[in-house]
């Protein structure tokens, strides 16, 4: 049997990282100027700021999140309307343009989440510390407001700067499993006087939301993504996170949030960066794909014909709808951010179904949205741009390329920690279904533990979604390498 112990997968996601072009480490300049911020400065709010400390603020994350970017609170209006508030971490104001820090920030554009180790894309005393909204101390943010109408159609209302106080940070899975009746409230849902009618509230809001978008077309996709469960240093499990309602939740607050940042940008005539996912360039694969499944989508794209496909696709055979889901992104094509200049007709986003959309949500996390925020503080304080159109045309090209590069490194890492899971079960045989078949290989993902890998032996005639018995001939982590053989 082999050690698993001697495979040092830290060291396996750093290498990956510079492989892919990144630099893990903060440069001791970067350090420097970090460790020389006081904290006061960051926690009045500046001049001209809200206080809104008062309002029952909560944030709804992963368990172990630290780097905490928004958080929410929602009240009844008038006209059955939701009145929406989404505070954003004033990231901005800890990491000056061009300074030491930001540089650095716009070299990496992104935090790198391997599962096994974090390469955070701002120092720990920034992300995880000042500029993260976790509870516990106020916070600088700038505060998105608007309402959603019965019918989920969103009035964009202001934009500011605040000082907030985050009042609960509740997790994924305990407020989906709460919303669902499948789990009891999380202990701060039931401890705070006012937090249950809140988050119910916030769900409603989000449902609204939803159930316009899904009308309008927004695709119904839910792709696997085995994170490794790592537990003094070995790999114990590969963990599928199930989305959930609370999930439904952040996603429509901050698509809807995203949206009003433009709207910001657009009618001040502010160039911007905006986030795309253009018409499927391969929609006769999607069409050939349907097919395959006894339905048929129009010769043209239609988002809205797509996501009735998708929906009953996942009704008849939920075990086998992510594979369909991530045949349907890779046939899509990739997201990737565009610079806009005032008057541009904008592309939009094919799978959300929105004309207009960016990524200005998660300043602790993402370089892009660090510029989206400098743009829309420019406006509130009347400045010019501090970005010229060409500025932002590079950073777009540039933080595109990063994006893909750190999808890689994750990919890469969680095929390596899956490689370690199963290095030990060699001559095993699996239940497994057909993810990829084409003249680059077939691969199949396990149904348990749900790690994917390419059949080396047996392959010829397969075809995706097929459902199939493997044995396990070989892992080498290194390579991120699992190696399958088909049974007959």
């Amino acid at each position: 049997m082999k050690d698993s112990q001697d495979i040092d997968l830290k060291a396996i996601a750093w290498a990956a990282m510079e492989n892919y072009g990144f630099t893990p480490a903060f440069p001791p300049s970067v350090l420097r100027e970090v460790n020389a911020l006081g904290t006061a400065a960051f926690t009045d709010g500046g001049e001209g700021a809200c206080n809104l400390r008062h309002l029952l603020w909560s944030s709804i994350d992963n368990h172990d999140s630290q780097d905490l970017d928004q958080m929410e609170v929602c009240e009844e209006g008038g006209d059955g309307e939701i009145l929406v508030r989404v505070a954003i971490a004033d990231v901005d104001a800890c990491v000056p343009k061009d300074s030491k820090t930001d540089q650095h920030a716009a070299y990496n554009g992104t935090s790198v989440y391997t599962g096994v180790t974090t390469f955070p894309m701002l120092p720990p005393r920034l992300s995880e510390g000042i500029s993260s909204l976790l509870p516990g101390s106020d916070h600088r943010a700038v505060v998105i407001e608007y309402a959603v109408a019965p019918d989920g159609s969103v009035r964009h209302g202001g934009i500011y700067r605040a000082v907030v106080a985050n009042k609960a940070k509740l997790v994924y899975e305990e407020v989906g499993d709460w919303l669902e009746g499948t789990g009891p409230a999380p202990e701060a849902v039931r401890d705070i006087p006012g937090l249950a009618e809140q988050i119910l509230l916030q769900h409603t809001a989000a449902l609204r939301l939803k159930v316009r978008r899904t009308g309008q077309g927004a695709l119904a996709l839910e792709t696997i993504e085995a994170e490794p469960l790592v537990e003094d240093g070995r790999v114990t499990g590969l963990v599928v996170h199930r989305q959930n309602p609370a999930h439904c939740l952040i996603e429509e607050f901050m698509v809807a949030a995203n949206g009003a940042l433009v709207a910001c940008l657009r009618e001040c005539d502010r160039p911007m960066i905006q986030r795309v996912v253009r018409t499927p360039k391969n929609w006769e694969g999607i069409v050939t794909e349907a097919a395959e499944h006894g339905e048929a989508l129009p010769a043209k794209p239609d988002a809205a014909a797509l996501t009735r496909f998708l929906i009953r696709q996942k009704q008849i055979d939920p075990e086998r709808f992510p594979d369909l889901s991530l045949t349907v992104v890779k046939l899509m094509g990739a997201g990737e951010y565009v610079a806009f200049t005032p008057g541009t007709t904008p592309i939009g986003h094919f799978a959300l179904a929105v004309s207009d959309y960016t990524h200005g949500t998660a300043p602790n996390r993402r370089y892009v949205d660090v510029v989206i925020q400098r743009l829309v503080k420019s406006v509130l304080d009347g400045e010019a741009s501090p970005y010229t159109p060409e500025d932002l045309e590079d950073l777009a090209a540039w933080l595109t390329g990063r994006e893909k590069a750190s999808q890689k490194v994750e990919r890469f890492v969680r095929k390596a920690a899956a490689a370690v899971l199963l290095r030990d079960r060699i001559g095993e045989t699996f239940e497994a279904f057909v993810t990829g078949a084409s003249e680059k290989g077939t691969y199949v993902r396990l149904i348990a533990p749900a790690a994917e890998g390419r059949v080396m032996r047996g392959e010829a005639g397969l075809r995706v979604g097929q459902k199939v018995r493997v044995r396990l001939l070989d892992t080498d982590p290194y390579k991120g390498f699992i190696d399958f053989e088909r049974l007959r």
